[in-house]
């Protein structure tokens, strides 16, 4: 089996937990300043790209 398959399968499960616990603690932090709000959706948006970013440059084999 190629890396491609298990990296598709395994950036998909890892971004639905990744989402799941994302909203989870946005319940708690809608209820804050909208600074605060602000900074935790730009930091949680943002923070997925470097799992990803690795795991696709493990899947074509550069890592």
């Amino acid at each position: 089996m190629t890396r491609t398959p298990i990296a598709v399968i395994g950036g998909l499960i890892g971004f639905f937990f990744y989402v799941a616990a994302v909203l989870a603690v946005s319940d708690s932090v809608v209820k804050l300043h909208w600074i605060i709000q602000a900074v935790f959706f730009v930091v949680t948006g943002f923070v997925w790209v470097f799992p990803v970013r690795w795991l696709m440059l493990w899947a074509a084999g550069k890592r």
